[in-house]
């Protein structure tokens, strides 16, 4: 079955660029360094970079709020385009985190 599937997968995640449906380029893949290497990064190490990067962005967000405010700067098109990024990708945070709760829950209720 031709399509995207976990034994294909991998081969989009070394390339770095992933593409849709309509062969859009995405770029900034996730790289997968366990295919490579051997030895990957932990859950928690990926889930702290994950939230740095989420800060940085914020705090980007902030700054050029900031510079808009006191008149450093007078272009409020890459204001409000930080703004909706940081917080597009504080919502998507916020939903990764839900199904990570979600998904302790189901283990714990498992029986051993």
């Amino acid at each position: 079955m031709a399509g995207f599937t976990v034994s294909n997968s991998n081969r989009f995640l070394d390339t770095g660029i992933t593409r849709d449906s309509q062969s859009l380029a995405i770029e900034g893949g996730v790289s997968n360094s366990t295919s490579t290497t051997g030895a990957g990064k932990s859950f928690a190490d990926t889930l702290k970079e994950a939230v740095s990067g989420v800060n940085e962005m914020q705090k980007s967000s902030d700054k050029a709020m900031q510079d808009l405010a006191t008149g450093k700067t007078d272009n409020v098109a890459d204001v409000m385009i930080a703004a909706e990024k940081a917080d597009i990708a504080l919502k998507v945070m916020v939903q990764v985190r839900n199904k990570i709760i979600d998904a302790y829950q189901e283990v714990m209720k498992m029986q051993v």
